[in-house]
């Protein structure tokens, strides 16, 4: 089976929830990835349900904080 993963081909030898697939991919942080299933962004709480099948786009999105939202131009 053959799956996108942040736009890259993945050939998979079977079918895998969410969850098996954070774990097959050495997702580092799972826990801080949010997981969008063709489009649609999937809860937390569907991981382990949520099976990705052939031909699925699945992107891992890495969230980041930081700063303080000002920004002040210095010329």
């Amino acid at each position: 089976m053959k799956i996108d993963v942040n736009g890259k081909s993945v050939d998979l030898e079977k079918q895998f929830t969410i969850s098996e697939l954070l774990k097959k991919m050495e997702v580092k942080m799972p826990d801080m990835v949010s997981v969008e299933l063709n489009g649609k962004i999937i809860r937390k709480d569907q991981y382990d349900e949520m099976v990705v099948k052939d031909g699925d786009k699945v992107e891992f999105l890495y969230f980041m904080g930081g700063g303080n939202g000002f920004f002040r131009r210095t010329d």
